[in-house]
């Protein structure tokens, strides 16, 4: 297609075409453990609207399921009714279903073509548990992975304890409506994603957060090294399904806290390690660290431009890759602690904060609970 000369004479000169980076992510935790509904996350990431294209939108609360909190809470996505069924059958053989439901939800134009949204409480079958020869979290990570790779139609989005992932194909502000986390939902930390998806579709399953038990993830970015990343996380029974890069970023840091137990500050010399070059400028006790870290998981190191919230019960941690090609601003303001892709994400709530900075690349930043505060 070739431009006329009006349209030449009008096109924007080379530099000054702006194309949003793509993806915004947010989130905010009380560390005092004071409860907050979603109004507040629902206006930071509404403010960076233009970095979305209405094809994704999602939040994670933790803290919301105060009279549940010792069950399992399942989130799932259903294309069917027939895939309800084969899910639900599964379920009964599974756990012990204390409570379900369709989800609540506020009907809006700007939402449409949703699948069927369903919740249940649940506990491992003791019997089912104790011959399994796993460990509950393990045991309910199976259950997990079988549904989203082998029943048709069926998607597992959300598996924690007192916490829960809200997604949908639509812009984050109308998801958060459409789901009344401005009224239903109160917590101590709330984290949000808006999507401007590239290599993937944008679907229901697609939308940010990713979450396994209690994690969850939201990403701005992408992540070049996914085929080795998902290659090597595959061989210890998790299942990519989701058709996107951050449902992997998920299962790597579940693999690497829960399963190897390494530290918020261990995963993160992983998946954002440092160079080379820069591991040996630094003291004997951190390189002995760092090259170990690298030498023992050198699969699962994260390469491309992303920022990543990663929220966990208790609290958050903000990471970007170990040369920031993705924009990420943390701030505070008394008990509460702020993060955004953009800093007008954090000022339209808090305009008066104590303290802003910008992480450097690969340098974690942690947010939890004070003491004493409440779970």
């Amino acid at each position: 297609m070739f431009l006329n000369d009006m349209n030449l004479k009008n096109a924007p000169l080379e530099g000054e075409v702006r194309i949003p980076s793509g993806c915004a992510v947010s989130a905010i935790i009380d560390r005092s453990g004071k409860k907050m509904t979603g109004e507040r996350i629902i206006r930071s990431i509404a403010t960076m609207h233009d970095r979305s294209n209405g094809l994704g939108g999602g939040f994670a609360g933790y803290g919301i399921y105060p009279d549940y909190k010792e069950y399992y809470a399942f989130h799932l996505f259903y294309n069917d009714f027939q895939s309800k069924k084969e899910t639900e059958d599964f379920l009964i053989q599974h756990f012990e279903v204390v409570y379900s439901s369709e989800m609540k939800t506020r009907k809006m134009k700007k939402i449409t073509n949703e699948p069927l949204i369903y919740r249940y409480f649940l506990y491992p079958l003791s019997k089912r548990l104790a011959n399994s020869l796993l460990g509950e979290e393990q045991y309910v990570v199976k259950c997990v992975n079988k549904i989203n790779a082998e029943i048709n139609g069926a998607f597992v989005f959300s598996s924690g304890k007192d916490m829960g992932i809200f997604k949908g194909v639509g812009f984050p502000e109308d998801i958060g409506k459409f789901y009344l986390l401005d009224e239903e939902y109160e917590g101590y930390s709330w984290t949000a994603h808006g999507r401007y998806p590239t290599n993937t579709p944008g679907w229901w399953g697609g939308a940010h957060p990713f979450g396994l038990l209690d994690y969850s993830v939201v990403h701005n970015g992408e992540i070049s090294s996914y085929d080795a990343n998902r290659r090597y996380i595959e061989m210890f029974g998790y299942k990519c399904s989701l058709q996107t890069d951050t449902e992997v970023i998920t299962y790597v840091i579940d693999y690497l806290i829960r399963v190897k137990k390494l530290t918020l500050q261990e995963v993160a010399k992983v998946i954002s390690a440092s160079f080379w070059s820069t591991i040996d400028e630094k003291s004997e006790e951190e390189q002995r660290q760092e090259i170990f870290l690298r030498k023992a998981f050198p699969s699962l190191l994260i390469t491309g431009p992303f920022s990543i919230i990663f929220g966990f019960t208790g609290g958050i941690m903000a990471l970007n890759d170990r040369l920031k090609l993705r924009s990420m601003v943390c701030a505070e303001k008394g008990d509460i602690a702020y993060v955004s892709s953009e800093e007008c994400g954090i000022r339209v709530i808090e305009p008066d904060v104590d303290k802003i900075f910008s992480p450097a690349g690969g340098q974690p930043i942690v947010y939890t609970l004070k003491e004493g505060g409440s779970l």
